[in-house]
């Protein structure tokens, strides 16, 4: 697959010297009809364009001459593909080294040899290289066994071994060499030359023990049972529908229908749909099996060339989707319509039917849309309409202000108080203190939950912020004053600019002590950019790019309805929903303060809320942003630090909050600072909210 210059190296090495490098597609004629008896290859190979580098230097005077005898080319391929499972026939081997030239018409000439990734297909059907005569073999033990991580190997065959030469040495690869004139003396063998420093030997004690497993079970029976297992969950995978006869679940790979499963690997990479047809994300799948005690794989898998193939992006679609913002490991799963990756499940020795059938019922009750039940069962709604259609006449009595909750720095315990101030950037002082880690990165609850700990408390009389700590003896102030001596600096935060205060050691050092890491201490002084950056530094989208913004992460504000979490806390305590997704007949309860809100009312029916696009709390006006989408910080104890793990409230709140991808409790707001006077908009004047008073909200 990758005709190169000698001597074989790197193909970016390569590439910068003038190599050309083609990707092909490799069928089966047997699934094309090939007739039995004839000389006609049992493999089709479909090339590409050729690939070349344009500043790449070229030998003889910068003219590409027909290489020698000499000269080596590299033919790469999978024996199992890791995105779709598809096993690649190992006549491979044999077919470019008896006809590369006639394959590749109009290549450079030179000797053609042949590189097997067995790093899939080692699992369960390992290559015999006495059949398959390959001069590299590549495979890994973590593949093979589950562990240990990351180790894996390079079988060269003798003669090949003679021609791998490197650019550089290191340590372990030579037998002498002088520091300051040019003498060196490589080792002799081939894996002295190749190992660089001191082997993971710990890790290579372990393998050990994973051979005795695999000769305990044999290969051939992990292969049947793994296939099996494979097998039955995509047969139940294709027949799953919804309602109205839509299929759930599209399979890559191979014609399912005309390939014997035995031509499959365990694998299976798929991507669901709506019973509208809409696409479900990859991210979304992954949020809820991890909330099912499920493990699996989405994205391309750094396969990016059956990604685009199998889910049919060209190349205007890829850089479309970067232009985007798309990049590795991102949440966009979904782009002009189209999924912008997959999602995979793999079977290994391990696996049990009760494993199949667990991911089959958590496919069945996540993602299938079904009739709402008569006997007053819970079902799943999966369409892609707005949560609550409450009008204002559905408003029983008075809706209340109950509780006001400020958070000085983020992730950190917040107080309450019975009346508070707001500001141009929502309640005074919520969110505008943070700590950044060693590489800058935000330090929350999600990595570090002893922030929960740290208590925060503001007087405005006294104009300082206090903090106190379990782990601390001595309690911290910190002055509300920005003192003009301070130290400045920009950084960026939930794709905004901010200008930051910064403190002294002392103050550092506290905070250190107080979760137990390095961190430091930032004070927000102002946002110099209100619009969002994506991941790549382009323009994008953000939930309120209009305001003025602390270290919030979508909005200044969060509303929680009491009622609503009433209204949660009856279905967790529910037989059904404990039975599903806790696995325990424990009752789980949460109070508002598990949401980290700003704002608590009461008097309300159960998320009337997402219905409103504004209100009216005394004399302060708020735009209503829509739905919070809630992660698995909610599932934390604010009282304890530790997460549960029942996985709830968020596993329950998925089976009936879920829309388009995000699972939606309370709503956002912006404090609308201005207001219009006789058709003009003013400034308005310091307002205060307080507790008792009324909300008056609007759905026009």
């Amino acid at each position: 697959m990758i005709p190169a210059w000698p001597p074989l190296t790197s193909l970016v090495q390569h590439a910068s010297r003038g190599a050309t490098a083609l990707a092909v597609d490799i069928e089966d004629v047997k699934l094309h009809g090939r007739q039995e008896g004839t000389n006609e290859s049992s493999v089709r190979i479909l090339k590409h364009s050729v690939q070349r580098r344009a500043e790449a230097k070229f030998p003889q005077d910068g003219m590409i001459g027909k290489l020698s005898d000499n000269a080596y080319n590299l033919f790469a391929f999978p024996s199992e593909c890791n995105f779709s499972g598809q096993k690649f026939c190992l006549d491979l081997v044999k077919v470019i080294k008896d006809d590369a030239q006639k394959i590749f018409e109009g290549s450079q000439g030179g000797q053609w040899m042949v590189l097997v990734d067995a790093a899939k297909g080692s699992a369960t059907d390992p290559p015999d290289l006495a059949r398959y005569p390959a001069d590299f073999v590549v495979f890994s033990f973590y593949k093979i066994f589950g562990y240990p991580t990351g180790l894996g190997a390079l079988v060269v065959r003798t003669e090949a071994a003679r021609i791998l030469t490197k650019t550089y040495f290191s340590g372990g690869t030579v037998s002498a060499s002088i520091a300051d004139i040019d003498f060196i003396k490589r080792r002799e063998h081939i894996e002295q030359v190749l190992e660089d420093g001191t082997l993971s030997f710990l890790a290579i004690a372990s393998i050990r023990h994973g051979f005795n497993v695999i000769d305990a079970l044999t290969t051939s029976a992990i292969s049947r049972h793994t296939t099996s297992l494979a097998a039955y969950v995509r047969n139940m995978m294709m027949d799953l529908k919804h309602e109205n006869g839509v299929n759930v679940c599209t399979i890559y790979g191979r014609d399912i229908a005309k390939v014997l499963s035995l031509d499959l690997g365990a694998t299976i990479t798929f991507n669901l749909r709506r019973a509208d047809g809409s696409w479900y994300g990859y991210h979304e799948v992954e949020k809820l099996a991890c909330l099912s005690g499920i493990q699996l794989r989405t994205g391309c898998f750094c396969n990016p060339g059956a990604c685009a193939k199998y889910l049919g992006l060209s190349h205007s679609d890829l850089l479309s989707n970067y232009e985007a913002g798309h990049v590795c490991w991102d949440d966009k799963d979904v782009l002009h319509g189209k999924p912008t990756g997959a999602v995979r499940i793999s079977f290994g020795y391990m696996s049990t039917f009760e494993d199949a059938e667990k991911f089959l019922s958590f496919l069945e009750i996540s993602f299938v849309a079904k009739h709402k039940s008569s006997n007053g069962k819970c079902q799943l709604s999966t369409e892609a309409v707005p949560l609550s259609g409450i009008g204002w006449q559905q408003l029983a009595g008075n809706v209340q202000l109950k509780s006001i909750m400020v958070y000085p720095v983020k992730s950190c315990a917040g107080f309450s108080m019975y009346s508070w101030p707001l500001s141009n950037m929502g309640l005074k002082y919520d969110r505008e203190w943070l700590l950044k880690g060693p590489s800058d990165e935000i330090l929350t609850q999600k990595k570090v939950p002893e922030m929960c700990n740290i208590r925060t408390f503001v007087d405005l009389e006294q104009g300082k912020l206090f903090l106190e700590s379990p782990r601390c003896k001595e309690k911290l102030q910190v002055s509300l004053a920005k003192n003009s001596f301070w130290e400045m600096e920009e950084m960026n935060a939930y794709g905004q600019r901010y200008e930051v205060m910064t403190y002294d050691d002392e103050v550092n050092m506290w905070f250190t002590e107080a979760i137990a890491r390095p961190c430091t201490f930032v004070r927000c002084s102002s946002s110099k950019k209100r619009s969002c950056m994506n991941k790549v530094g382009r323009e994008g989208q953000c939930r309120d790019s209009e305001s003025k913004l602390t270290f919030v992460n979508e909005a200044q504000i969060l509303l929680i309805s009491e009622d609503s979490v009433h209204d949660l806390n009856s279905r967790l305590n529910s037989t059904d929903m404990q039975k599903d997704y806790s696995g325990s007949g424990q009752p789980v309860l949460v109070d508002a303060m598990r949401f980290r809100p700003n704002l608590i009312i009461s008097g309300a029916k159960p998320y009337v809320e997402d219905s409103w696009r504004s209100l009216q709390i005394g004399e302060a006006h708020f735009t209503s942003l829509g739905g919070c989408n809630r992660c698995q910080m909610i599932n934390l104890d604010q009282q304890s630090g530790q997460v549960r793990k029942l996985k709830e409230p968020l596993a329950t709140l998925a089976s009936y909050r879920r829309v388009q991808g995000k699972i939606l409790f309370g709503v956002l707001l912006r404090y609308e600072d201005c207001i219009m006077e006789d058709g003009e908009e003013k400034n308005g004047k310091e307002r205060w909210l307080q507790v008792g008073q009324e909300v008056y909200p609007s759905i026009d």
